[in-house]
Order: structure tokens, then C-alpha cells, then sequence
């Protein structure tokens, strides 16, 4: 089993070809190619490689499918014996990101079927 580790918006992720993700929102339009240059770890079948911190020469390429809104979460604040209660909900912007290939030196090690 191929897999990269890559550091996307202050997250880490272990990523395969073939499969989505929803990280923090990408810079790009929808429907568009995305290079991810931080690639912290790739593991290919029984060989890893290890970056420090970053792996020489490896990326992850992909397609950012469409633009959404994650699940809201409340968050609540109450003081006792105060009368103060603020209850605000959240929800974070994010990309769903399609990877199409792992690719070490230019070359692909995984790609999509």
C-alpha cells in the first residue's frame, strides 16, 4: 500500500491515490489542479521515506473538486451567578481535495485508477 503524510492548512493528513479529503481551503477555483509540495512522509510498500522536515523532490498531485462548509459547531459561554450566556456556532470553510498521484523525483509511485 502506497501513502504520502502532507502538511495542508496547519494539518497533517495521510493521503492515498484515488481518494478525497476535506482540508482547509485551497487558494485555487474549483475544478482546478492543485501541486501539494509538503510531503512530510511517503511509504511505498515496504520502503519509507522520511523528510527533514520535508521530503527532496516529492509531491502530491490532485483536483480541488468543489468548495463547502464543514459541520457547524456551538460554542457556548456561561459564567455562573452572572447572567451571562453567549452561545456563537462555527463552521469552517473547506476544499475537497481529489488525489491523483504520489510522485518521488518526478515520477508517479501511485496514481489513480
Amino acid at each position: 500500500m502506497t501513502y504520502a503524510i502532507i502538511e495542508a492548512g496547519g494539518t497533517q493528513i495521510k493521503v492515498e491515490a484515488g481518494r478525497f479529503y476535506d482540508i482547509n481551503l485551497l487558494p485555487v477555483d474549483a475544478e482546478s489542479k492543485f501541486t501539494m509540495d509538503k510531503v512530510l512522509l511517503i511509504s511505498n510498500d515496504d520502503e519509507v521515506t522520511v523528510g527533514q522536515p520535508y521530503v527532496e523532490g516529492a509531491t502530491v498531485e490532485g483536483t480541488v473538486t468543489q468548495h463547502l462548509r464543514g459541520k457547524k459547531v456551538i460554542v457556548y459561554k456561561m459564567q455562573p451567578k452572572k447572567k451571562t450566556r453567549k452561545k456563537r456556532g462555527h463552521r469552517q470553510e473547506l476544499s475537497r481535495f481529489m488525489v491523483d498521484s504520489i510522485n518521488v523525483g518526478g515520477s508517479a509511485i501511485a496514481t489513480a485508477e
